[in-house]
């Protein structure tokens, strides 16, 4: 299994080109259709691939949290991803996907891996809502192998979401209160998960918010309003305070839609926030190479909002949370 993400580290140069690599893997054969689907995570997320260890069962956990395991000293939970999906697959998991992002480490429990597969984040397309509905949103992006397999990678953040407390209520009392309705923040991330965090935050901060749920669509929505500035004779950094932009998203990925907005003159003035569950320092370097100006982690609603309210506010040092 290490020899398959041996070179991992040399990965992170796909990063601004548009492409990434993802890891397929299967979850058994789903009873209810009779068809064992592929899915994919990206290799960034992805610190090792191992043999199902020992899992120690926790009370009161989610029925799809199956326990912990120690890894190197450390406790992690291991979420059965079959369960998760609502897969009655017979299979057993002998195979764990060990993840880590945003600070979180967790292993995933699978049937099993196949390849490391490289693409452009072009080729990976917003599911059919007809498939958001039937996976509950779970389904992020979906692409079609040369074989006419189709690979759907799954939002992992939303996962998360549900299986720890990074939704909790507490996280959101000390957002910075900005009210400001007159500010306008455009975001875009393909997870609906981190897309309703940021509309609270920017809900509490008392700021406007443009969503989007890749960097095609953004692109697309702040074109149309570049024209439209520009026809009534108005910058558009007054109709677009901020841009908030997710790294992972099919299409167009965060990279590739700062390196426009930066190489645009229309959008001088406009300051483009990364937030992301790929917080390594690499990744941090690689989008203020491409021009952002600032990086947040996802999942901590303070900060974002400290971010946010020192970047449209002008200030050079960091709001103080009420």
């Amino acid at each position: 299994m290490s020899e398959l993400l041996k070179n991992i580290d040399a990965r992170t140069k796909l990063a601004g080109t548009n492409k990434l690599e993802i890891l397929l893997f299967f979850l058994g054969v789903d009873q209810r259709t009779g068809r064992r689907e592929t899915y994919g995570i990206n290799v960034f997320k992805v610190r090792e691939v191992m043999r199902t260890p020992l899992i120690t069962a926790a009370p009161e956990m989610p029925s799809s949290v199956e326990g912990m395991v120690s890894l190197r000293g450390v406790l992690v939970p291991v979420i059965d991803l079959a369960k998760y999906s609502g897969i009655s697959a017979d299979t057993p998991r002998e195979i764990m996907i060990v993840t880590e992002y945003n600070g979180h480490t967790q292993g995933f429990l699978v049937e099993g891996v196949d390849t490391i597969l490289r693409l452009d984040w072009s080729k990976m397309r917003v599911p059919p809502e007809m498939l958001m509905a039937q996976t509950g949103g779970l389904v992020t992006a979906v692409t079609e192998l040369d074989d006419n397999r189709l690979v759907m990678m799954m939002d992992v953040e939303k996962v998360l979401s549900e299986t720890t407390s990074i939704d909790n209520e507490i996280m959101f009392r000390g957002v910075v209160a900005l009210d400001r309705p007159d500010c306008t923040v455009f975001y875009c991330d393909d997870s609906s998960v981190a897309r309703k965090q940021i509309e609270r935050t920017l809900s509490a901060m008392g700021v406007k918010g443009i969503s989007a749920v890749n960097g095609r669509q953004m692109w697309e929505e702040m074109d149309k309003v570049a024209k439209y500035a520009q026809s009534v004779g108005k910058p558009v950094s007054s109709i677009i305070n901020l841009v908030l932009t997710d790294i992972e998203m099919p299409e167009m990925d965060g990279y590739i839609l700062t390196k426009k907005i930066k190489s645009d003159p229309r959008f001088n003035g406009v300051a483009v926030v990364m937030h992301s569950s790929l917080s390594g320092m690499s990744n941090q370097k690689l989008g203020l190479s491409v021009g952002v100006d600032e990086y947040v982690p996802k999942f901590e609603p303070q900060r974002l909002s400290e971010t946010l309210a020192r970047r449209l506010t002008g200030l050079t040092s960091p709001v103080k949370a009420g």
